[in-house]
């Protein structure tokens, strides 16, 4: 249930944007402004006592079907539409599924772009969809132009991970559970549950950590790695999100002094 406040902020909303509204019909002079109730409740497809109810901030439960019709008849834009149904404390169906537009954010590009120290883009299906030249230069065998640029695929099927990453066991494992907190925004989506069966069959690992259960959120921290002709290789990474793009990630690796690694033989 929606607490008071909630609903006092749900009802201002969508009176706000109702009244915002041009009229269907000019039927002479009116009282209010912009969209009657009556009219709004026809254009999304419910009544007219239920609308009334939600600006009131009245207790009503709202599924997220009946919230979408009302964000198409109110014509929320995408920031609108999010905040809507966070106030409703429902998620977003036509978010489940991600974007299929394949160009990554211009600021993700132009951020990777702009920095000197390793940094790279995923993309909702965790492509590496863009990175700049010292990224390519730290990880061999991934980001180059002969190799697979998906992360996971990489991490759990290429022999070169185990070598790029002296504690690949438990990285791998990590970095699965910060997926998994990404699929349950998009399990829906059948890109998201096909790679996911991928990994099942292909990896051993990745299939008894799917069973764990694991679930965490992209953390920073210290990275090390064994570069094949540098050596060890030790950064600080640091993940950020795009605003216009919440379903993508930056990732930059700032370079430290190498620790006492021991490069595995």
């Amino acid at each position: 249930m929606l607490d008071p406040e909630q609903r006092r902020l749900l009802g201002d909303f969508v009176r706000a944007h109702r009244e915002r509204l041009a009229p269907e019909a000019s039927t002479g002079s009116r009282r209010t402004p912009g969209m009657r109730r009556e009219e709004l409740a026809a254009k999304a497809g419910m009544s007219a006592t239920w609308c009334a109810w939600i600006e009131q901030g009245r207790e009503v439960q709202a599924s997220p079907d009946a919230l979408g019709r009302l964000a198409r008849a109110l014509a929320l834009s995408r920031a609108e539409r999010a905040y809507l149904f966070e106030l409703s404390g429902r998620r977003d169906p036509e978010l489940e599924v991600a974007d299929p537009t394949p160009e990554s954010p211009a600021s993700l590009r132009a951020i990777v772009t702009a920095l000197e120290d390793p940094a790279y883009g995923l993309d909702p299906l965790w492509n590496a969809c863009w990175w700049n030249r010292a990224a390519e230069q730290s990880f061999l065998g991934w980001l180059d132009g002969a190799h697979q640029r998906h992360l996971l695929r990489f991490v759990f099927l290429d022999p070169t991970a185990r070598k790029l990453i002296p504690d690949w066991e438990d990285r791998a494992r990590r970095l699965l559970a910060e997926f998994r907190a990404d699929y349950g925004q998009s399990f829906r989506d059948a890109r998201v549950r096909g790679l996911a069966d991928e990994l099942l069959t292909k990896s051993c690992l990745f299939a008894s950590a799917w069973n764990e259960q694991g679930v965490q959120h992209r953390a920073g921290g210290l990275r090390e790695f064994v570069h094949p002709k540098e050596g060890p290789l030790s950064f600080e990474q640091h993940t950020f999100i795009p605003a216009e793009r919440r379903d993508y990630k930056l990732v930059m690796l700032v370079r430290r002094p190498p620790a006492n690694l021991a490069v595995k033989a």
